[in-house]
Formats: structure tokens, C-alpha cells, sequence
């Protein structure tokens, strides 16, 4: 099995269900807590506690199951809350939300086979184990919310919070850039379309002739990460992938060849290796259409037309976005949005690096040249770039990073509100710890109300 890294463990930790452990031959496990009818086992901190030894050494293993018992604590009594308001959360987002769950652990681990090899049970099991625990997470995630949705910080607390960070603990700030794109994406002919269709049709008539499907996967799919693997694109389930890709491969019988599929991607034929419940291991072959190069230079000396019209201060960028873009960001001006974060501001290690190496060498409000690019779907296109911004690398300031900063103070005022929330609730609810656990100094206010 490949290593699996410290990310993964912590985010494990999140969806590991209590399990037993041994410690010299004595197996333990037994209530160490309780808020109102919910209990919490010496296991369940356990369980967690091995997640973070996994991540590194650990200083104070003391201090470490303190601190997971305190947050099992909270989340027994956002629980309990729910139980009370009578919280209900649907069969089917609970499917959905493990669905969702499951095929990002079982991307990580590489194959649904690892990752059933690491726990030792199938994806069936995982999924009945895990059912009424991510439940239980939903129902106190309606609770949490509730509680923080009416908070919201005021400029003037952004500006407190900020003015009590010691100047010494300010955070620095790396360069960030914003960054427009106006894209051009030619469109792919009939004749070409016919071209690739043809081609697919070939080779599915090869593998129905009796030729190996992997051999003719390596020879002639152009999907580069499957390709080398004979075609084996691995795991997936509904939603992981394109909808005609996945009605089709969910409807096939263990080696089964699908007639010609056709995707945003290109056209494909699938061979079902096998299915598990809601999740199959399949190959496939893709053939990409392919954009006529006279097609492409057309989109070059469209995006050169354009671009020399904003040179001479004809059309601003994001006038020549909204008119002329075939990105849907085009309705923010063509300012390209941060995956990662929601805003429009990209470090240097998020941006793709085709377009680090163009922005790096534009000055501040310089557009680039008309440059290659590859679209989600694999096609060639051409785009041209735009440094609408670029920062220095600093210490936080209320000037420059006033959306961090009020992201910040925002975090903060909803944590208090929680502790505000848990103080009183923990008045009125009957909470017990073990005598062994009362002396963690961050579980003093749960016993001493």
C-alpha cells in the first residue's frame, strides 16, 4: 500500500468511528463521559488520540486527550440540542454527504481496494458503520449554525480585533496576485467530430473482435492518466464523473463493453471491471476531438485583435471580458475566482503554473500576449492575461488585507459565541466526566457550572 500522508490521517480522524483498543493484552473501552443521554467512550478519544500521534510526535499526550475529549464534549452537547429541538436530517443527505466523503478518502488511498484494506471491512460495511455517525455530525452541524448565523462583525470590531495583535504577531503575507482571463475556445467542426467518432469505433470494433481492451488503451487513449494504466481510471461513484460517462458505466455487467459514449470530454468506450453497490472499477478509451489548427489560429488572431484594442484604451479588460470571453467568469469581469478560498487574490503555489510563468512577467494592469492554454475538457483554446493586482510581501495590515482580517475577526466572534452558547447549556445539562479527566485544566468549565 502506498504511504498514506499526515493529511489524510487528520482528515480520517474526522470520519473513524469509535473502535476498541487493546492496550497490553486488556481491551479498553468504557464510558468516560456523558451530556445528557449521549455518551462518550474511553475509545472514541483513543481512536482520535492515534490519528495525532500518526501526524508527528506529540509533547503532552495528557494535553492532547484533554483536548479531544473537550471537543467530544461540545459536540455531544450541539447533539443533545438537536435532540431536544428535534433536528431531522434526511435519509438521502445522509447518503449523499458519505457518498461525498468516501470517494474523496478512497481517492486519496488511490483504489476503493486500499482503502477497504485499510480498515479491513468492505465499502458496504464502512458505509453502515458510518451512517448514523455522519448523521449524528449533520444534525449538530444545523445546531452550530443556528447558533452563529446572526453573527456578524461590524468594521469597527474588525479594526479592534486587529489592533490588539501584538505587532510582533502580526502574520506575514506572502505576494498575492489577481488576475483576469479572456478566453477563446474554437469550436470543434463536424468533420472533426466524425474523425474521432470514426476512430473510437475502430477500436471498439478491435475489442470486439477479441483484442485486449488494456493493450488498445495504451496504444490509442488519449486520456494521459488512464492511458499508461491500460485504461483503469479506478473508482468511482455517482457524481465523480460526466453524467453520460456515468449512466453508461453503471449500466454495464462485469466485462461488458459499452457502445460509443460521447462526453465534454470526447467519445469513449467503457469496460466494466466490476461493481460494488454504489461504487465501479472500470476502463476506458477516450478519443478527443481534435480543433482544426486553422480553427485555432482564427482564436489567436481574435484574442491579438482584442488585445490590441485594449492597448490603446479603447475597451477596458473588463468591458472586452463581458463582450468577447467564452469563460462563464466573464460575469466578474473576467477576474478569475480562487477555488481554494472564494475570493479573487491567488498565491503564487495555487495559481497553475502556465499562468504564474505569464503574470510573473507582466507589470501591474499589463495584459500578456494571446497564449496556449488546455480547457477542462481537454481542448486546445487561447486566452489572454491580465495583472489587475500584485502584493508585496508584508506584515497584515488593515489597509491591504481588510477582508483577511475581517475572515479573522469573524472566525473569533463566532468561537466566542459558541463558548457563550456551551456555558449556558452546560448549566442546564447533566454533564459527568470521569474523575480521571478532572483535572485537565480546558475541562474546568464543564464541571465547575
Amino acid at each position: 500500500m502506498k504511504k498514506i500522508t499526515k493529511r489524510i490521517y487528520l482528515l480520517l480522524a474526522l470520519l473513524v468511528p469509535a473502535i476498541s483498543f487493546a492496550q497490553e493484552g486488556v481491551l479498553i473501552d468504557e464510558v468516560i463521559a456523558s451530556v445528557g443521554d449521549n455518551v462518550i467512550l474511553m475509545s472514541d478519544v483513543e481512536s482520535q488520540y492515534v490519528q495525532y500521534r500518526m501526524q508527528g510526535n506529540i509533547d503532552n499526550a495528557s494535553d492532547i486527550r484533554c483536548q479531544i475529549l473537550d471537543n467530544l464534549l461540545f459536540q455531544k452537547l450541539l447533539l443533545t440540542q438537536a435532540q431536544l429541538d428535534s433536528v431531522e436530517v434526511t435519509d438521502q443527505r445522509v447518503d449523499s454527504e458519505l457518498d461525498r466523503r468516501l470517494r474523496y478518502y478512497i481517492a486519496q488511498f488511490g483504489s476503493k481496494e486500499k482503502f477497504e484494506e485499510f480498515y479491513n471491512k468492505s465499502i458496504v460495511e464502512i458505509k453502515e458503520e458510518f451512517r448514523e455517525i455522519i448523521r449524528d455530525q449533520l444534525m449538530t452541524e444545523q445546531v452550530q449554525g443556528k447558533i452563529t448565523m446572526d453573527v456578524k462583525v461590524t468594521p469597527s470590531e474588525v479594526k479592534a480585533f486587529f489592533n490588539k495583535i501584538p505587532a510582533d504577531s502580526l502574520p506575514l503575507i506572502n505576494t498575492e496576485y489577481q488576475i483576469g482571463q479572456i478566453v477563446r475556445k474554437p469550436e470543434i467542426s463536424q468533420k472533426e467530430l466524425d474523425i474521432a467518432r470514426e476512430k473510437i469505433k475502430g477500436i471498439r470494433e478491435r475489442v470486439m473482435k477479441g483484442e485486449k481492451f488494456e493493450t488498445l488503451a495504451v496504444l490509442y487513449s488519449e486520456d494521459p492518466g488512464s492511458a499508461k494504466e491500460g485504461g483503469f481510471i479506478g473508482t468511482i461513484g455517482r457524481g465523480d464523473t460526466y453524467p453520460e460517462f456515468e449512466a453508461a458505466a453503471f449500466n454495464l455487467k462485469n466485462g461488458e463493453i459499452s457502445d460509443i459514449v460521447k462526453s465534454e470530454a470526447g467519445y469513449h468506450i467503457i469496460q466494466m471491471i466490476e461493481r460494488k453497490g454504489d461504487y465501479v472499477d472500470v476502463n476506458h478509451i477516450l478519443i478527443r476531438p481534435k480543433v482544426n489548427p486553422y480553427d485555432l489560429q482564427d482564436a489567436f488572431n481574435y484574442l491579438d485583435s482584442i488585445a490590441s484594442v485594449i492597448k490603446t484604451d479603447t475597451l477596458t479588460f473588463e468591458e472586452a471580458a463581458m463582450d468577447f470571453s467564452d469563460d462563464p467568469g466573464k460575469i466578474n469581469g473576467g477576474i478569475m475566482i480562487n477555488p481554494l478560498t472564494g475570493s479573487t487574490w491567488f498565491g503564487a503555489d495555487e495559481l497553475d503554473p502556465q499562468v504564474f510563468f505569464v503574470i510573473d512577467k507582466l507589470e501591474v494592469g499589463e495584459i500578456s500576449e494571446a497564449v496556449k492554454m488546455t480547457t477542462e475538457e481537454g481542448t486546445d483554446a487561447f486566452r489572454i492575461l491580465y495583472l489587475k493586482a500584485r502584493t508585496t510581501p508584508h506584515r497584515a495590515n488593515l489597509k491591504d488585507d481588510y477582508n483577511k482580517i475581517q475572515q479573522w475577526a469573524q472566525q473569533e466572534k463566532e468561537a466566542n459565541a459558541l463558548a457563550k452558547w456551551v456555558w449556558e447549556k452546560s448549566e442546564e445539562t447533566y454533564v459527568t466526566i470521569d474523575e480521571r479527566y478532572l483535572s485537565c485544566p480546558i475541562l474546568q468549565k464543564w464541571v465547575n457550572n
